[in-house]
């Protein structure tokens, strides 16, 4: 292991990281000619955490000079880890040295959520904050979404030889299909096409009646599929069918892998028309949408089929896309509608998106290496062919979908029971709940934590569990479980 490269890349994504939030300290400087006070109190908090993330960031640029820019494949894995433990712990520092000021725990809790776009707050009252201190919650997300990595590896194109190692552990963006391709030249379209996406969202819900700022902090949220909002009523606020229409769009654009935009914009139809997992998902969720309208529609007669419809499908889109816009409190729902709900949380969205959750390109191949399993209990001898959007995935392939659908069930059994044990005030609805909500990066879970409460009355053991738990969600459990394999750590 080459700590010293290791020092040096690390440095420069928490000077990254520092720049953002120095960004949204000018905003800070603007927000104090309307409200002095908290805007002065935002510009000290905000002022402490980029002096400090800068300042630990050049110590590990002045003690990796001189080492070349080349990342293997250990320091790439260590990069995408450690990388995404540290911006949380930096960007955390807002939420703690600023009033009113969160506990360490849920700081880092808040910031974890914030970066992994999982959603979960343990903010309790949000109008007590600065809206620049909401500003920096929002960037968190927009930074998180399409991947810090990828956005490192867009805007700092020195990396070089590296830059692939890196992507290819950075859980947001499957790769396999730009091998081709100049990776930088990959991650900059990326870049491009997110903030285009953003904008464009923004711009929408300005002309719907949000205001600017608004605006600015919904599309960086709904884009990233992360679900922060402004108002403690999150969009319930608005009560506007035009806005969620809107949002519902731009979450769907999020969940769905951002590759196939790459394609349209280099024209590869080909490689669009094999796309069968957006498909799936599309379908997926209309029979889910359809199924929980008619529960609601059939337990409720005081609404109409369509009102059913309507109640059910923007809740429906928000958590299976993870983004955790609320407009219903969906704990007051059937139990069949909760089932399902369940279920999207743990689906999620497509490969290669801003989404969490299983994926669904793993549930089709899950499905198809399940089905050829019973066929061959009676047919042994029989070759199967077995493709997914087109390509004929390999033998690691399986495994690794194997493998991560064992982790991500025995993480669930195995935190759940941690978090009933460190808070016996929960039920099992609500500590089953908090760890499928952190997990596949949903943000409200169900119970005593559900979409009209949050986390805030967890022990601060109990949050940085969840918090460790958000990493593993949205790192895929490798880039995570790696870091305490000892043989990792050897020198060279």
């Amino acid at each position: 292991m080459n700590f010293r490269i290791l020092a040096k890349i690390l440095g420069v994504l928490l000077c990254f990281i520092g720049l953002g939030m120095a960004a949204c300290m000018g905003y800070a400087w603007f927000e104090m000619q309307t409200s002095p006070e908290m805007g002065l109190e935002a510009m000290r908090s905000l002022g402490w955490s980029t002096g400090i993330t800068i300042g630990v960031g050049l110590i590990g640029v002045l003690i990796g000079r001189g080492t070349g820019n080349e990342v293997l494949r250990r320091e790439a894995i260590v990069v995408v880890g450690v990388g995404w433990l540290l911006s949380a712990l930096a960007g955390g520092l807002p939420f703690w040295i600023g009033s009113p000021h969160l506990s360490f725990a849920g700081a880092y809790f808040e910031s974890m959520s914030g970066f992994t776009t999982t959603g979960s707050t343990v903010i309790q009252d949000l109008d007590l904050y600065p809206r620049s201190i909401l500003l920096w919650r929002s960037v968190t997300q927009w930074l998180g979404g399409i991947g810090i990595v990828v956005l490192f590896v867009a805007v700092l194109s020195f990396l070089g030889v590296g830059s692939r190692s890196l992507m290819q552990h950075e859980s947001s963006l499957n790769i396999n299909d730009a091998a081709a391709a100049r990776i930088r030249d990959v991650a900059k379209k990326l870049l491009l096409i997110y903030l285009g996406l953003t904008t464009l969202c923004g711009l929408g819900l300005w002309a719907l009646g949000m205001t600017p700022f608004e605006a600015v902090c919904h599309a960086m949220t709904t884009i990233s599929t992360g679900g922060f909002s402004t108002d403690n009523k999150s969009l319930a606020h608005w009560d506007s069918l035009a806005i969620e229409g809107w949002l519902t769009l731009f979450m769907l654009l999020g969940s769905v892998s951002f590759m196939l935009y790459v394609f349209i914009a280099n024209r590869r139809w080909g490689r669009l028309k094999a796309e069968e997992e957006a498909r799936y998902y599309l379908v997926f969720l209309a029979v889910t949408c359809l199924a929980i309208g008619t529960n609601l529609w059939m337990a409720n007669e005081n609404i109409s089929f369509l009102m059913g419809l309507r109640r059910a499908f923007f809740t429906i889109v928000s958590i299976s896309t993870t983004t955790g816009f609320g407009t219903e409190d969906y704990d007051q729902w059937p139990t069949f509608s909760r089932l399902l709900l369940l279920g999207l949380m743990a689906v999620g969205g497509c490969a290669g998106s801003t989404a969490g959750g299983v994926k669904m390109n793993r549930i089709i191949l899950f499905t198809k290496i399940s089905i050829q399993e019973l066929v061959k209990s009676f047919r042994p001898h029989q070759v199967f062919r077995l493709r997914l959007n087109g390509t004929t995935p390999d033998e690691s392939v399986r495994l690794q979908t194997t493998l991560f659908l064992s982790f991500a069930f025995a993480t669930c059994g195995m935190a759940s029971l941690a978090v009933a044990l460190l808070e016996p005030h929960l039920d099992l609805t609500s500590a089953f709940g908090a760890v499928l909500a952190t997990l596949f990066n949903i943000g409200p879970g169900m119970g005593m934590v559900g979409p009209t409460d949050n986390f805030s009355s967890l022990h601060p053991v109990s949050l940085t569990l969840l918090s460790l738990v958000m990493a593993l969600g949205r790192l895929e459990f490798f880039a995570v479980l790696v870091l305490f394999l000892p043989s990792l750590w050897k020198r060279y």
